[in-house]
């Protein structure tokens, strides 16, 4: 099925439900699992562009950006989870059909979905941005006598004091 028929099929379904009043939301079949769908994501989307977006719903715990084996470049389409799963609601019915840089992407629950696990066989790109993770490092200093002409050299949003014996 086309991707858009997808969008516009599950907005009937909701404002069908609202129409109709139900005491159950389709949603609820969902409540065991908080992961969800992205599809139709530009190419050029990284993790943490996906997860600035998705963070206005949630915390985002696990993200699974699908890529292309050879390139490491990103097939468009991803696996989100939230740490709570009422996320995924605010998440479906506010994204799906949203445009993003051109695109309308589609996003929807996943009832059963598994992380992989890790591969020996991975690119050089999904390696580093494993070890290193999707945040900007932050610079560690200790606490000593110098510790205030550091901390005045430093910029103060990447700071982190580690007082001695507390390692």
């Amino acid at each position: 099925m086309n991707p858009l028929t997808n969008v516009k099929n599950i907005q009937k379904l909701s404002e069908q439900e609202l129409k109709r009043n139900f005491k159950t939301s389709w949603h609820d079949q969902y409540k065991d699992s908080a992961w969800i769908f992205i599809g139709g994501l530009p190419y050029d989307l990284t993790e943490g562009d996906v997860i600035c977006v998705f963070s206005q719903y949630g915390e985002v715990v696990n993200i699974n950006l699908i890529r292309d084996k050879s390139s490491g470049k990103s097939k468009g389409f991803c696996f989100l989870c939230y740490e709570d799963q009422r996320s995924t609601i605010l998440a479906v019915d506010n994204f799906n059909g949203m445009k993003i840089l051109g695109r309308t992407i589609r996003v929807d629950h996943v009832n059963d979905y598994k992380p992989p696990k890790e591969s020996k066989k991975i690119d050089d790109v999904t390696k580093l941005l494993y070890e290193t993770g999707c945040a900007p490092g932050a610079k560690v200093l200790s606490v000593n006598s110098n510790a205030s002409s550091q901390a005045e050299e430093a910029s103060k949003d990447e700071i982190k004091i580690i007082k001695k014996g507390e390692n």
